[in-house]
């Protein structure tokens, strides 16, 4: 069978069933179908360049030989390569990465530090050589210039490029070299991009104590970076219009800030200068002699008005004092008497209105107009 070329390089198609990985690094699983099984192997030094992890239940495609393991004596293939069946190697191998973090809560919202507003210090981890930084630099520079900016150059792709990302991240941190990151790079294919999708990157970025933008590829380009960073980035150069302010924009609010103090400075002051002038035009101010003739003046005029009202007052109370007067003296007994009528009262001053009053010989005065008459009652005839 090893002899026989048409069996020293084949692809099978199938399901993984029986995965196990051992210690040794080598993986043995095997490939079925409705109707039929093939053990496989896949040693260490292969496996190495697998992008994805195999599961059971995963539909791949195998690259090897057939041949015969001599201890059991049954053939089975032994991998070189292992691919997806439908979706490419790096699809299948970032999706499990994604998973796998977002288990473990590094995507999690809460974990997410907010950027500071206006950052002193920006450092850029990026490739040193490529456009992106060169649009970075350009538009930190236009839009904000008071920030400073550290490069700290990394390859962007390629075996070493994930390490070297991830040290300059902790570097950053270590020194606190800066108060935001910005992690990223130019457009690419994925396998360009890849670098960014590497774990130890993730972890980098998720333990960072300074805010990190994650700024990769295009805008339709998504990264296992762009998950664990503060912020996705579009491009790097919407990463560095997110990092800072505009400063045009700063003026015109400064601007805006400074006619709103003045404004209200400035409306008080302009109270205060007109109650000055409504002041300094007052009589009193002009000629003192002048207001106190003004107040005398009103004094004066007062002083009438109470005389006045006192005057008036007292002629409505003498007049209705004259008027109860005739009411009294009208209604009088003393009146009558001045008509030729006299008054009988008893020695108790009782006036007698009936001559069942005194008695016979009760002492009795009679009042007359002009004086009284003391009298003895003699006799009584009651009559009708």
């Amino acid at each position: 069978m090893d002899a026989d070329p048409l069996l020293a390089q084949v692809a099978v198609r199938g399901e993984i069933s029986n995965y196990k990985l051992y210690p040794s690094g080598h993986h043995y699983f095997t490939l079925k179908d409705e109707s039929s099984a093939l053990k496989c192997v896949l040693f260490k030094g292969n496996a190495f360049k697998l992008r994805f992890r195999p599961e059971n239940g995963m539909k791949v495609i195998a690259m090897g030989k057939v041949s015969v393991y001599p201890r059991d004596g049954a053939y089975q293939l032994y991998c070189t390569a292992l691919a997806m069946d439908g979706v490419g190697d790096l699809y299948a191998a970032f999706e499990q990465l994604k998973k796998k973090l977002a288990a473990q809560g590094l995507f999690d919202p809460s974990h997410k530090k907010p950027l500071p507003k206006y950052p002193g210090t920006i450092g850029i981890i990026t490739s040193s050589a490529g456009a992106a930084v060169h649009d970075m630099l350009r538009i930190l520079r236009k839009r904000y210039p008071l920030s400073h900016v550290r490069l700290l150059p990394v390859r962007v792709q390629g075996a070493e490029a994930p390490g070297e990302i991830a040290a300059a991240i902790r570097y950053a941190n270590h020194y606190h070299l800066a108060n935001l990151l910005i992690v990223g790079r130019g457009g690419g294919s994925i396998e360009d991009l890849w670098a960014f999708n590497d774990e130890q990157v993730a972890y980098a970025i998720y333990h960072s104590e300074i805010p990190v933008i994650s700024a990769v590829g295009h805008e339709p380009d998504v990264t296992i970076s762009d998950y664990v960073a503060d912020l996705r980035a579009a491009t790097p150069s919407n990463a560095a219009e997110l990092a800072v302010p505009d400063q045009d924009a700063l003026r015109q609010n400064l601007d805006a800030m400074s006619n709103a103090m003045v404004s209200s400075l400035s409306r008080p002051v302009k109270s205060a200068r007109q109650h000055l002038q409504i002041l300094s035009a007052s009589q009193a101010l002009q000629s003192p002699t002048g207001y106190l003739e003004q107040r005398r003046q009103c004094v004066e005029l007062l002083k009438n008005r109470l005389l006045a009202a006192q005057n008036q007052n007292l002629t409505r109370s003498r007049q209705r004092y004259i008027a109860v007067t005739a009411k009294l003296d009208a209604m009088s007994p003393l009146k009558v008497l001045t008509r030729g009528y006299s008054m009988a009262q008893t020695e108790r001053g009782e006036v007698v209105r009936s001559v069942s009053q005194v008695s016979i010989g009760e002492r009795i005065r009679i009042r007359l107009s002009d004086g009284s008459l003391s009298a003895t009652v003699m006799n009584k005839e009651e009559g009708k």
